[in-house]
């Protein structure tokens, strides 16, 4: 029964919002939750503590194979990655998991080890999957894609207020220009490129509230799984 759960996806470049809506629907719906970014961040981490370089393939591929990963689901921490059995959320929030995250998403073997991990977490009563390749590649039949978006500038500087208030030190220009070359970098490599999928529905979220984009992205879902 699991591979006829609903699925709804939220794809969509850094910073557009996916988490977020992502987490109000599940919320709504009493759905699961999918953070695929976090997947590869977590990927990310493991990498960078074992000391595995970006270019060892085949240990990068082991790795992703063995890779120990949950997402919690209790209370005021619901969602939070857990990795090897400890919680690792502001670990795989740094802007070094951030980058390494998007190099390995670029190496098809593995992103061919995390495909699997990924469609398991596809349950009873639905799913709501958060990613850049969720429509497109992973769950291609969902019968709710929405491809969210906003401009660079809006982007960078979500990222900016949400560093400093965790107590981060950041630069805007900088951010803006890390956003722009990862946006790029996902855009155009040769496996799973960001792009909507051909039946998505695209949700500009510049200078929209969470409210109004959630209430959008509700109304979308309602009427495709009625």
């Amino acid at each position: 029964m699991t591979e006829h759960s609903a699925v709804i996806t939220i794809d969509g470049p850094g910073g557009a919002g996916k988490g977020t809506i992502a987490r109000a629907l599940a919320q709504r719906l009493g759905f699961h939750l999918l953070d695929s970014g976090a997947i590869y961040r977590l990927l990310a981490l493991a990498s960078l503590r074992d000391g595995i370089a970006p270019d060892d393939l085949a240990g990068l591929t082991r790795r992703a194979e063995q890779l120990d990963i949950d997402f919690r689901t209790d209370g005021e921490h619901a969602g939070e990655a857990v990795l090897d059995g400890q919680p690792v959320a502001n670990a795989i929030r740094n802007e070094a998991c951030g980058e390494r995250a998007s190099v390995l998403a670029a190496l098809p073997p593995v992103r061919e080890a995390l495909k699997a991990r990924q469609r398991a977490f596809r349950q009873p009563p639905g799913l709501v999957a958060d990613g850049r390749d969720m429509g497109t590649v992973i769950f291609p039949d969902a019968p709710v894609k929405i491809f969210l978006t906003a401009s660079a500038e809006e982007r960078a500087r979500r990222r900016h207020k949400q560093l400093m208030e965790q107590g981060v030190t950041a630069s805007l220009d900088d951010l803006l220009t890390e956003l722009k070359a990862r946006d790029a970098r996902d855009s155009q490599r040769q496996t799973a490129p960001l792009r909507p999928a051909e039946d998505a529905v695209t949700v500009d979220t510049t200078g929209a509230s969470i409210d109004t984009v959630v209430q959008t992205v509700m109304e979308q879902a309602r009427a495709c799984l009625q």
